[in-house]
């Protein structure tokens, strides 16, 4: 017959303690040995007073540093080209445009306006000027055989030049004869008859063909 354990003596209650407790041991003993340290039974050695020969720091201000200048910009070279050289440019032209072989293009040509001259005009400047009888040297020999000096004039001592302006046309004719500068004293009239009644002068030419010219002329009244 089994004997009954007493309950004081029954240890089988007591073994969820008993192994809670063993595990803390042995994680006690487990963080120990890492913890463990060795030291060196050595002497330990006196360094004494070690005496420094550092200087003292000083206190240096921050400065400041200026922005780095920009880079600078590089110029475009620009190359002359001298006067004498010459540049060829290669220009394609291309014209669209289909001539057919039997196609004929004209000439053109541009013919200069005709010029019209009117049968009265009177021209100031011409290609040839009109021309007395005899020219110049033949002209003063005509002034001069029938030129008077008039009375009034001579008596009051005037002299000088009288400026005749007149019309030589087509056929020579002389006509519109008036002064353009005068001096008085009956000079005047006396130059405006002279040339009136002179003969006909050899017309002016322009283009080849005899135009109207007005003429100015000089008859000198001269004391003697």
């Amino acid at each position: 017959m089994e004997a009954k354990k007493t309950p004081k003596a029954d240890l089988t209650k007591k073994s969820g303690m008993f192994l809670n407790l063993g595990l803390a041991v042995a994680v006690g003993a487990t963080l120990a040995a890492f913890e463990w340290k060795s030291y060196d039974d050595g002497a330990l050695k006196d360094l004494g007073q070690v005496t420094d020969n550092f200087e003292e720091l000083i206190d240096i201000p921050i400065t400041e540093q200026p922005p780095p200048p920009p880079p600078p910009v590089e110029q475009p070279i620009i190359e002359e080209i001298p006067d004498e050289v010459e540049i060829e440019e290669k220009i394609e032209v291309n014209f669209d445009v289909d001539v057919k072989e039997e196609t004929v293009i004209k000439e053109v040509v541009i013919a200069e306006a005709p010029v019209e001259e009117k049968a009265d005009e009177i021209f100031d400047v011409v290609e040839n000027q009109p021309v007395p009888p005899g020219g110049m040297s033949g002209w003063n020999q005509y002034l001069s055989k029938n030129l008077k000096y008039p009375t009034q004039a001579r008596r009051m001592g005037i002299e000088g030049t009288v400026i005749v302006v007149f019309v030589v046309n087509t056929d020579g004719s002389i006509q519109d004869v008036d002064v353009l500068r005068g001096i008085g004293g009956g000079c005047d009239e006396e130059a405006v008859r002279v040339v009136s009644n002179a003969p006909n002068w050899e017309p002016g030419k322009q283009r080849g063909r005899p135009v109207r010219t007005r003429m100015r002329l000089p008859i000198r009244f001269k004391l003697s």
